[in-house]
C-alpha cells in the first residue's frame, strides 16, 4: 500500500482554510495545494466542481506499477478531501520540453465550462491544453486593473484568453485592444468578452505578433492609459518572425510599450521566469515598482510563481 498520508493531511488542512476564504472572495477557481510537501511535487487547483492536478517533473524514477498505485492514491485522497468525484480530476504532467510551445495541446478536447472570479465569468477547459484558459496566479493583478480602468484606453499584450481585458471592461475602460497571434485564443477571448457583456465595437481583438504590433502602433502614434504585458518565458511559434526569450527581449518590449503609454499612464509587466532579472537601465528611464509581493495570491505557496512590475513614465 502506498502511503500518501502526508499529502492528504496537508491537503485537508489547506482545504479547510481556503474553502471558506475562496467563498468569501467569490472565487470558483483557486489553488488548494502548491507543492507543499517535497515528496509530493503536485499542484492541485479547484475549478468549481472540477480538479486540475499537475505533476511536476523532479527526475525521480518510479517503476510503472508503483507510479500507478501512487497516482491512484493521490487521486483518491483529493476526492475524499474535496468531495469531488475522481472522474472530475484532470491529471497533467509538466515535463520540461526545450523549445515546446508554451500552451501545448494535450489531445483530449474536454468540456468548456464557466467559473466565476470576483464577479467576472470565464470559460475554462481543463483537458484540451496544458493550461486551462485562466492563470490563477494573476488574479490579484486582474482585480487591480479593474479598479484602475475607469475612463482608460486599455492595451492587453500577449493576451492569451483576454481575462485582463474582461476586467478592464468591467472597470469602465472606454476602449481596448487585445493582442495575441493565436486564432484559438482570440476566439476564446471573444467568447469571454461576450460572456461578460463587453461591447465588441469598443473592445477590439487584434491578431498579431506582439513585436510587429508594437512597432506599427508606435509608428502610428497610438496612445493608451493602461497597458498589461505578460509575455511567455519562451516561444518559438511558427507565426512569429523571431524566437521570444523574455530575459533577452524584455527591455525592447518594455521600451516600445512605454512609447505607447500616455502621460500619467501605467504599464504592468509580468513574467513567470524564475531566474528573471529586470535590466537596471530601465530604472533610469522609468519609475518602477516591484509589486510581486501583492500580485501573487495568498493561495499560492510558491511566492516566486511570477514577477510583476508597475512602470510609469518619469516627468520630462
Amino acid at each position: 500500500m502506498v502511503d500518501v498520508s502526508a499529502f492528504a493531511n496537508r491537503l485537508q488542512k489547506n482545504y479547510k482554510h481556503y474553502a471558506k476564504w475562496a467563498s468569501r472572495q467569490g472565487l470558483d477557481a483557486w489553488r488548494v495545494y502548491d507543492k507543499d510537501v517535497p515528496q509530493f511535487p503536485l499542484a492541485v487547483d479547484l475549478y468549481g466542481d472540477r480538479v486540475h492536478l499537475q505533476e511536476y517533473d523532479t527526475g525521480w524514477e518510479m517503476d510503472d506499477e508503483v507510479y500507478q498505485q501512487w497516482i491512484a492514491a493521490i487521486m483518491a485522497a483529493i476526492a475524499e478531501v474535496t468531495g469531488r468525484d475522481e472522474s472530475a480530476i484532470t491529471l497533467k504532467s509538466r515535463r520540461r520540453q526545450k523549445g515546446a510551445s508554451q500552451y501545448e495541446k494535450v489531445g483530449k478536447l474536454g468540456d468548456d465550462f464557466i467559473v466565476q472570479e470576483f464577479g467576472q465569468r470565464f470559460i475554462v477547459n481543463l483537458d484540451a491544453y496544458l493550461d486551462t484558459g485562466l492563470f490563477l496566479d494573476h488574479r490579484n493583478t486582474r482585480k487591480r486593473v479593474r479598479e484602475e480602468a475607469a475612463g482608460k484606453r486599455f492595451l492587453n499584450l500577449f493576451a492569451y484568453t483576454g481575462s485582463f481585458t474582461v476586467y478592464a471592461g468591467a472597470g469602465g475602460a472606454v476602449s481596448s485592444e487585445t493582442v495575441d497571434m493565436s486564432n484559438t485564443y482570440q476566439d476564446w477571448s471573444r467568447r469571454n468578452f461576450e460572456l461578460n457583456g463587453l461591447d465588441l465595437a469598443r473592445h477590439q481583438l487584434v491578431r498579431a505578433d506582439v513585436f510587429q504590433y508594437l512597432e506599427q502602433a508606435v509608428d502610428e502614434g497610438k496612445q493608451f492609459d493602461l497597458i498589461v504585458m505578460d509575455p511567455p518565458t519562451f516561444s518559438n511559434s511558427k507565426k512569429m518572425l523571431d524566437i521570444l526569450d523574455v530575459q533577452r527581449d524584455h527591455v525592447w518590449l518594455i521600451d516600445y510599450a512605454m512609447a505607447l503609454l500616455a502621460p500619467g499612464g501605467t504599464l504592468y509587466f509580468s513574467n513567470n521566469l524564475r531566474s528573471f532579472v529586470l535590466d537596471e537601465r530601465l530604472a533610469e528611464d522609468y519609475h518602477i515598482r516591484d509589486i510581486s509581493g501583492q500580485s501573487v495570491p495568498e493561495d499560492f505557496r510558491n511566492r516566486k510563481i511570477h514577477q510583476c512590475y508597475q512602470l510609469k513614465k518619469k516627468a520630462s
